[in-house]
This record gives structure tokens, C-alpha cells and sequence, in this order.
């Protein structure tokens, strides 16, 4: 199960669970990098 991502920007994310982190990478996409947006696939892809 994948739990952590490191964005390219350098801020790190952390879920409880695949979910978690599906749900927490697109709040920060959405407060941080406006116009971003990736599916739940494409997180997981490049989580940890």
C-alpha cells in the first residue's frame, strides 16, 4: 500500500491509507498548484 508522496515542489504527503493520500495530494494540488489536477492512478503512480 502506498502512503507517501513528495511532490516536486518539495512538500511531502503523508494518508493512512492509499485513500488518504489520493484525497490529501488533491487538496494540495488544488490550494498549492491551481490548474493541476491528476486521477487517482497517476497519484499512485508516483507515490511511495
Amino acid at each position: 500500500m502506498k502512503t507517501r508522496l513528495t511532490c516536486p515542489c518539495g512538500t511531502t504527503i503523508v494518508g493512512k491509507d492509499e485513500d488518504e493520500l489520493v484525497t490529501l495530494a488533491q487538496e494540495h494540488l488544488a490550494a498549492e498548484h491551481p490548474g493541476r489536477e491528476y486521477d487517482r492512478d497517476m497519484i499512485l503512480f508516483m507515490a511511495l
